[in-house]
């Protein structure tokens, strides 16, 4: 088990592979499809973002209402291959780390090794669980978004595991290859690529 704390360096991501479970600690964002758009939009405007993504973790996530007493309501995972289109501005900002869940285009896998940046994935259908482990939720950019406003959560132990690293690896082709019975002779091909 690795314990990492954003902004991340090369040297963490440089220790970083396929399969190694990690706890977060610190701080991490949020973020989905309309505040992606927002942030690219802006970029491509040469706009100030309204954060410094550099060395950055992004989450896919659009938390529910908080219950009375609660930092925030369940936060569980989000389609990560939704934002894959916005990826390339966002890299190129500095953003080092995304959380969601299920695979990536082999765009996105390749931009990753590219711009030095990885892909963690969250368990998905245990938002509640996932909540207990941020500790504090703040909205810190487009609140007219509501639910997909982009909020800063200090996280404590927020368990992730690595999807695809710096160097390439994809955890979802190694699980097809690993567990595969027969060799076939063709590249199974991802059913949505953006």
């Amino acid at each position: 088990m690795k314990i990492i704390t954003p902004p991340l360096t090369d040297r963490v991501l440089e220790e970083l592979r396929v399969g190694d479970r990690v706890l977060i600690n610190g701080k991490i964002y949020t973020a989905r499809d309309a505040a992606h758009k927002r942030f690219v939009e802006a970029i491509n405007k040469g706009e100030k973002l309204p954060l410094d993504l550099s060395g950055q973790i992004i989450y896919y996530v659009g938390p529910t209402p908080a219950k009375p007493g609660m930092v925030i309501g369940s936060a569980g995972p989000t389609t990560s291959i939704r934002m894959d289109s916005y990826m390339e501005p966002l890299l190129k900002a500095g953003l080092k780390g995304t959380i969601g869940k299920g695979y990536r285009s082999w765009n996105v896998v390749e931009l990753l090794k590219k711009y030095r940046a990885v892909y963690f994935i969250a368990t998905g259908g245990v938002g509640a669980l996932i909540s207990k482990k941020i500790k504090n939720a703040k909205i810190v950019a487009y609140e007219d978004l509501g639910p997909e406003a982009v909020m800063e959560l200090e996280v404590e132990k927020f368990p992730v595991i690595v999807a695809n690293d710096i160097y390439g690896g994809d955890i979802f082709e190694e699980g097809v290859r690993k567990y595969r019975r027969i060799e076939l002779p063709f590249k199974i091909e991802r059913l949505s690529e953006v």
